[in-house]
């Protein structure tokens, strides 16, 4: 703002000497007010159709496989809490979760509004992604039908299908590795793969060089400013951790850490 009062002020002095530089001022900084009005507002209006189509789609998709579980409705509830959402908030994600179970839903639509307010805004929709992974895989695995949704939500946002393996590798990387329950040595080291995007005949510069353009891509900050709600930085900070985890499982196995 107040770069815009001193351009403003400059642009009515070059115009009516002093005068011109008092009303040039002014109007720099009414004018610069203005313009940040309208950026609070749009980012307000991401950031509520974000959770609004969240949640929705969430609903959708843990009703893809004919019954919605315990673990799943859960997690939604868990959801609530992490993203310290008002009892107001809360009111509107519930709301949205039953809009998503019913037969009549348009996934489609949701998807192409949400497309629509983010501006498909590439890291905001890979977090949106996320999130769903997330949902279906409470109950600790994901149902066929679950996936193929989570396929078409994929297409229509514009990620590449194979973003939805990457993801669900996450998920798997951060249940414990190989912890009971939790995939082999094996297969830990071949999603850590599939997380960074690189495959086994990856060289040491080419597995840096995605760890660091996935960090840099997913940095809590940078998604806060494209219009991620304050409240899901706690998982964006997540993300890139499971990054993390999976460059240093890499660096482990090939005796480079």
């Amino acid at each position: 703002m107040f770069l815009a009062i001193i351009f403003g002020g400059l642009i009515g002095y070059s115009f009516g000497r002093f005068p011109g530089l008092l009303i040039g001022a002014v109007a720099g900084y009414f004018l610069a007010k203005a313009l940040t009005r309208k950026l609070r507002q749009g980012l307000f209006q991401v950031q509520s159709q974000f959770l609004e189509s969240t949640f929705s789609v969430m609903g959708a998709l843990c009703k893809a496989d004919g019954v919605v579980t315990r673990d799943e409705i859960q997690v939604a509830e868990t959801l609530f809490s992490r993203l310290r959402l008002s009892d107001a908030q809360r009111e509107t994600a519930k709301a949205a979760f039953q809009r998503g179970k019913a037969a009549d839903f348009d996934l489609e639509g949701e998807l192409e509004q949400l497309l629509r307010v983010t501006r498909g805004q590439r890291a905001l929709l890979q977090m949106f992604l996320q999130v769903q992974v997330s949902a279906v895989a409470a109950d600790g695995e994901v149902h066929p039908a679950e996936h193929q949704m989570l396929l078409r939500i994929a297409r229509k946002l514009g990620i590449p299908e194979a973003q939805v393996e990457q993801l669900e590798a996450m998920l798997r990387g951060a249940r414990g590795g190989a912890a009971s329950g939790g995939p082999s040595t094996g297969q830990q080291l071949a999603d850590a793969y599939k997380v960074l995007g690189v495959s086994e005949s990856a060289s040491d510069a080419e597995i840096k060089k995605a760890y660091r353009k996935l960090m840099s891509q997913n940095h809590p900050d940078k998604l806060a400013g494209r219009g991620l709600p304050e409240s899901m930085r706690e998982m964006a900070e997540e993300k890139t951790r499971e990054i993390s985890h999976a460059y240093d499982v890499i660096k482990a196995a090939r005796g480079t850490g």
